[in-house]
């Protein structure tokens, strides 16, 4: 038995469904019938912003889901990148998402895959600091697949502490 899926869009906004881009010039709302693969605009992320490892993973999954003429390389990428993210992180809701995801990559439930990722998001930012204060210390080394992402730039006259 298939379920019904409603999707609202807003003007100019995309929507891509079984490897197509859709987009919409009003308001509508769309009612998929059938089964169907689809990522709406809001979730898509562009490659500049594939700027950390998660973000790299997520980047490889969403390609599977969006691009089916690309989606062998992309899962073979998409190995990898999961491989060296847990021989590089000890952090145990890591490896139980990155291997649940595992499971949903095998069983082609992409969409899963991406809330997965996307959940972990958080702890990759504090695994992230936590190395940029261990990078201090020069005893305490920085995995090689967790690198920090640039700090932003101090405003104008703003004053820096000392």
């Amino acid at each position: 038995m298939s379920r019904t899926m409603h999707l609202s869009l807003r003007p100019g906004e995309r929507v891509y469904i079984n490897g197509a881009v859709l987009r919409v010039d009003r308001k509508v709302s769309i009612e998929l019938l059938n089964e169907a693969t689809f990522l709406l605009e809001g979730h898509v992320l562009q490659a500049e912003e594939a700027t950390t490892p998660l973000r790299q993973l997520y980047f490889a999954a969403q390609t599977m889901l969006i691009d089916p003429a690309r989606a062998e390389p992309a899962r073979a990428l998409y190995a990898s990148l999961q491989d060296g993210i847990l021989e590089a992180t000890r952090d145990a809701r890591v490896h139980e998402r990155l291997r649940a995801a595992r499971g949903h990559v095998e069983a082609g439930r992409l969409f899963e895959v991406l809330k997965l990722i996307r959940a972990l998001y958080p702890v990759e930012a504090a695994l992230m600091a936590s190395s940029e204060g261990a990078a201090a210390s020069p005893s305490a080394p920085i995995p090689p697949a967790v690198l920090p992402e640039p700090r932003p730039k101090r405003p104008v006259g703003a004053r820096k502490e000392v």
